[in-house]
């Protein structure tokens, strides 16, 4: 059986860039926490655990003084900045510049549509992280939607700017702005296009993902996807895979293979989420190889 691994999966920019923040800190020797599971994924948060790395929670953060804290690539709001600043705590930073960049945009319109009545919608996974992030840049005013509820909540006859979580699904994210323009025009406004505004948030390297991977899902007989079981960019990527290749299944770690998925198998196929660590996919393909099928 021919084994292939897709070359486009692994960690994104923004998890590379954390991890190894934090790996640079813990190899020289600094006490470092991290702020909630610095990726959504369990075996490698045990191997940065065991390098000294402390995960704690929010709790836990605001009883600490005077230490080091890493904040992950989902980003933060700025309270939390706020109480690190009262508390002595020091900030390593490792929020990916295209969620700061997003966090800005999204504190900048703020800024200037409240005056006026507008309001700023995100699309998002309610409680995740980086979501909490980016609502945060609104003193938690902006309306959360993942494309079902909270509609009702939005003022359709007033100015509206929509944002994105940077790792939701490009073609859902576009059916929802068109279901608030329809919106708009039962309301009676001739011209959605004035009153809504639809940034084009998401992050490429998932957006350009979902057609590399059909095609990839596509091209072979079996296909091992792997991921944590929290990592909602995981979920989204597998259910792709999935839709196109029905033999797909997803694993959280070696343990979770079967070896009786690939008798008949000529052409398996390893992808996994932005959030999954390269060593563990090339672990996966090593235990499949073992089965000499």
């Amino acid at each position: 059986m021919v084994i292939e691994i897709d070359e486009n999966s692994g960690f994104c920019f923004g998890v590379r860039n954390a991890v190894e923040t934090a790996e640079k800190a813990l190899m020289a020797g600094e006490k470092i926490f991290s702020l909630g599971q610095i990726v959504h994924n369990d075996i490698e948060v045990e191997r940065l655990s065991k390098m000294g790395l402390k995960t704690i929670d929010y709790d836990e953060f605001r009883r600490l003084r005077d230490c080091k804290v890493l904040i992950r690539a989902h980003g933060e709001p700025p309270e939390t900045y706020r109480i690190a600043k009262e508390n002595g705590i020091t900030i390593i930073d490792a929020t990916c510049p295209i969620v700061k960049r997003l966090q800005q945009k999204i504190r900048q319109t703020w800024e200037e549509i409240k005056i006026k009545g507008g309001q700023v919608v995100i699309y998002g996974k309610p409680g995740h992280a980086e979501v909490l992030g980016l609502i945060g840049q609104t003193d938690n005013n902006a309306i959360l939607t993942d494309g079902e509820i909270n509609l009702d909540r939005i003022d359709f006859r007033k100015e509206i700017h929509l944002f994105s979580q940077t790792t939701m699904n490009p073609e859902a994210y576009e059916a929802l702005a068109e279901k608030m323009r329809k919106k708009i025009k039962e309301y009676g406004a001739p011209d959605p296009g004035k009153l809504l505004t639809v940034h084009r948030t998401i992050c490429t390297q998932v957006s350009h993902r979902q057609p590399h991977l059909e095609s990839f899902a596509r091209s072979h007989d079996i296909i091992i996807f792997v991921s944590g079981k929290e990592s909602s960019n995981g979920k989204m990527l597998f259910s792709i895979c999935k839709n196109v290749n029905p033999e797909s299944y997803f694993v959280s770690s070696p343990g979770d293979i079967k070896k009786e998925w690939f008798i008949g198998k000529q052409k398996a196929g390893i992808c996994g989420a932005t959030s999954t660590p390269g060593w563990l996919i090339r672990k996966v393909s090593e235990v499949i190889s073992s089965f000499n099928i």
